[in-house]
């Protein structure tokens, strides 16, 4: 029976009249083991023999011995199981070997074999599960892996089976239904496996997280703006054919997705060729390359657009000129744009006159287009975007068919094969062409002569066209002389293509002989391995005798309570705890004077606000705690706005000052003026002024100095360094337009949080500005911009009446290493605090929550299934 039947059976107990057999076949196994035994040799490991010396002598020669008796191993198995196929442990080694080797389709074969005369168990199915999700990569392989999960769940009730199932599952969500068959099998699996007491919590989490992430997925779309149903909308109004429908909807749909140029070119191609309005479409043309200037084909149309309307060439050229200064992001967008400048000029000239203004000025901007692809567009993209020398061909072709003037032609045509396209027969063609159009037969056969001569691509071809040109006009020489050069030509060709072969067949040669070697050294190093293994155990048992002195872990000291050793808290952080946790005593100890403050401010009574004074009161915010005589340095900051009647400052039952205040003054216009200090510093950070209004009665009051909706012109900078000042970005961003302002973001203690508001004189320089600035590196941050476009603000729910004392509960206890991903809350839903609780509006604007943030809003990512999988089950 050999090694593999050595041992009691790995399988889980079954039934007696199974377990029965299978032990009878264990006991067969051993005894044939044993027989086997006795005829090893005395230095085969297996027979206990020290055999180290001879695998470190050659550990080579080890690792071919360890393949042949692997192979003799996995031949012998097999025999064995065709004689008793029901021999468990055999089938389990051979899987094992077979595995190890790599030799997937026997390894498919076994394990089907196994499952039709063995339920297997969950281990083994899930190691049959993930070879197969590795090789799955098409759809229909993923069908053929929902088929083997079907009948691993049928073996035992196998909750990681189903788990391992419903996530796979996910990975094709994508496909049409995905949805839906994930939810079939995540209800099944909790059919099957989900009253399991210790593994059945993971199917409910799994599933509620999937069900989470949908529903966060949906709501993150309706959020924003829904480009593909303004399409939509657009179709269907379209069909229609209501005009003035049309431009309301484009409008619409531009006004929230401005930097979509595929959206302008609809609909400036919609206002060319159906309404015709001159002033309507120029104006349209106008705004889209001013919102999308990177686009050449906006340019374009907008050059063409002003053709069509008669637009004064004077203007037109100096459109054109803004075009090659717009920044295109790639070479061939301005061998586009400079191609439409040129067809524009050329429509201009009367070829019937030999000479005229309009010629000479098509003549220098040919001229002038090579010169600047070679020299600008070079020097940018490091290649001119024009490799076929399309407009040198062009203007070849309208000295040759309008101009009459071949000889110039031909000029050209010598400079395009000079830069490197000689090579190519379809370029000796279309010169061949032009020859025979607008030339004579002489040049015709000189050009077929060089092109035999120079084309390595397609020879056949221009031998071809060579041979026919002298069977119809040619003479006997000159027929001869044409078979000769082709009949040379394509004899040195296959010679060249030959030894290329030879080349190449050699090259095959060398990669299989270096992947032969690369298999003899994995099989070298895996062998080297396992001596080392052999090694290091022997180690680790010795190690192990004396864990009994060496092996506990010292014991780490608790942790500080609050109050302990050295660290004082500061008084209000103490009333924080005092409130939330109970009352405690005051510390004994001589009484510091900003005590004796605050215990002189205890016994002043309280004082009621007087809402009849709003208009000429201000709030004062954000100001620090520890500030002494929070009256006499408010009085001072705000005396130069006008007469101040009262500063009412906000301390606790304690006499701590509370970091706010109600400044009251003689007149309204000096309230108002008071306004224009919000956000001075004030001891380090920024105080927050706001007109005084009683949010009970006005619930929806809010004050924001900033714009909260699309601003073209304005930029969101993000990722910059904590350490960049504003001098430093004004630095960076006045190289692409005028600067106005300016605005770091700070957090309420001043301190930058790596984000900036940039704004311009107009929308092309941002635009120009975002073109540029994307992706910098400023500090060795690399910074991201976009246009402003802050989200909307959330207001914050209102509590209902009876909850406050929920709201002071701890939200959760978690373990030292936090919350696992299985654990449940028994709280009922109803009573659970909210997760992301709202903090206190002050100023005009949500605190700390990441819905009132005024900064934009990431796009949603769009993720593959993998990441979508990846995303809702984290293990």
């Amino acid at each position: 029976a050999g090694r593999a039947a050595r041992g009691q059976p790995r399988r889980p107990a079954e039934r007696g009249g199974r377990r029965a057999e299978l032990h009878k076949m264990a006991a067969a196994g051993a005894e044939a083991a044993a027989e086997e035994e006795k005829r090893l040799p005395e230095g085969d490991p297996e027979s206990g023999g020290d055999s180290d010396d001879e695998g470190d002598s050659d550990s080579s020669g080890d690792g071919e011995d360890e393949e042949k008796e692997n192979e003799a191993e996995i031949q012998r198995l097999e025999e064995q199981l065709s004689i008793n196929a029901f021999d468990y442990n055999c089938h389990l080694d051979l899987i094992k070997l077979l595995r190890q080797e790599g030799e997937l389709v026997k390894l498919r074969r076994a394990r089907q074999k196994m499952s039709e005369l063995f339920p297997l168990t969950e281990e083994i199915w899930l190691d049959w599960l993930k070879d197969e999700i590795k090789m799955a990569s098409e759809i229909s392989e993923r069908e053929k892996v929902y088929e083997l999960f079907e009948r691993a769940v049928k073996d035992y009730i196998c909750p990681e089976i189903w788990l391992e199932y419903a996530q796979y599952s996910i990975g094709g969500i994508g496909q049409e239904g995905g949805i839906e068959k994930v939810r079939s099998i995540f209800e099944r699996a909790l059919t099957a496996v989900g009253l399991h007491v210790t593994k059945g919590t993971a199917l409910w989490e799994a599933y509620r997280e999937f069900e989470n992430a949908i529903l966060e997925t949906a709501q993150l779309g309706a959020e924003t703006p829904k480009l593909a149903e303004y399409q939509a909308y657009i179709d269907f109004e379209m069909k229609a054919g209501d005009p003035a429908r049309i431009q309301l909807i484009y409008e619409r749909a531009l006004a929230e997705n401005c930097l979509v140029p595929d959206l302008w070119a609809r609909y400036n191609q919609y206002l060319d060729r159906q309404l015709k309005v001159k002033e309507l479409v120029l104006s349209a043309h106008d705004r889209a390359v001013r919102n999308c200037p990177w686009t050449v084909g906006l340019w374009i149309r907008y050059l063409l657009a002003m053709e069509r309307h008669r637009v004064e060439h004077s203007i037109i050229s100096e459109m054109f000129e803004k075009a090659l200064n717009a920044g295109f992001i790639q070479a061939t967008d301005y061998v586009e744009i400079w191609q439409a400048y040129l067809d524009y000029l050329r429509r201009r000239v009367d070829f019937t006159q030999d000479s005229s203004k309009e010629l000479e000025e098509l003549r220098s901007a040919f001229a002038r287009a090579v010169e600047y692809l070679k020299q600008e567009v070079e020097e940018r993209f490091s290649e001119s975007g024009d490799p076929s020398c399309t407009i040198m061909q062009n203007w070849a072709r309208v000295e040759a068919r309008l101009c009459n003037n071949m000889q110039k032609a031909r000029e050209l045509w010598d400079n395009i094969m000079t830069k490197g396209n000689a090579k190519y027969a379809n370029m000796w063609l279309e010169y061949y062409n032009l020859e025979r159009a607008h030339g004579d037969t002489q040049h015709c056969r000189k050009a077929l002569h060089r092109a035999v001569q120079c084309t390595s691509d397609y020879p056949e071809h221009v031998c071809e066209v060579l041979l026919t040109l002298e069977r119809i006009e040619g003479t006997l020489e000159d027929w001869d002389a044409a078979v000769q050069k082709t009949e040379n030509r394509l004899a040195r060709v296959n010679e060249q293509r030959a030894k290329a072969a030879e080349k190449e067949a050699a090259l095959a040669k060398q990669e299989e002989e270096r992947a032969e070697q690369r298999k003899q050294a994995r099989a070298e190093k895996k062998a080297s391995k396992k001596a080392k293994k052999t090694k290091i155990g022997d180690k680790r048992k010795a190690d192990e005798d004396d864990e009994g002195e060496w092996g506990q872990e010292e014991e780490l000291p608790s942790k500080r309570h609050k109050g302990e050793g050295d660290g004082v808290l500061p008084e209000e952080d103490m009333e924080v705890e005092t409130g939330l946790f109970g009352r405690s005593e005051k510390p004994d100890g001589p009484t510091t004077p900003k005590e004796k403050a605050s215990t002189s401010r205890k016994d002043i009574p309280k004082v009621l606000h007087d809402s009849s004074k709003d208009k000429v009161t201000v709030f004062v915010s954000n100001l620090s705690y520890t500030m002494a005589e929070p009256e006499a340095k408010l009085r001072e900051l705000f005396g130069s706005c006008g007469e101040v009647v009262e500063i009412r400052a906000v301390f606790n039952n304690k006499g701590t000052f509370r970091g706010y205040c109600y400044v009251q003054f003689r007149e309204e216009e000096a309230a108002r003026q008071a306004l224009a200090l919000d956000r001075t510093a004030v001891e380090g950070r920024p105080m927050f002024v706001s007109p005084c209004v009683d949010k009970n009665k006005n619930p929806d009051f809010k004050v924001f100095r900033y714009s909260t909706t699309l601003e073209k012109h304005k930029l969101f900078i993000s990722g910059l360094p904590f350490s960049c000042t504003k001098e430093e970005l004004e630095e960076v961003c006045k190289a692409h337009g005028n600067v106005k302002d300016i605005r770091l973001v700070t957090n309420r203690a001043g301190k930058p949080k790596g984000l900036a508001y940039v704004e311009y004189e107009n929308e092309a320089q941002a635009s120009q500005a975002v073109l540029k600035m994307d992706g910098l590196t400023v500090k060795d941050h690399v910074i991201k911009v976009m246009i402003s476009n802050p989200p909307l603000r959330k207001l914050p729910e209102r509590p209902e009446p009876g909850r406050a004392s929920l709201a002071l509960a701890p939200r959760h206890i978690y373990g030292a290493r936090g919350k696992g991903r299985t654990q449940l809350s028994m709280m009922p839903r109803a009573l659970q605090r909210q997760s992301n609780p709202v903090a206190k509006a002050e100023n005009g604007m949500v605190q700390n929550s990441p819905a009132a943030s005024c900064d934009p809003p990431a796009e949603p990512k769009k993720m593959s299934n993998a990441d979508f999988a990846k995303m809702l089950l984290k293990k």
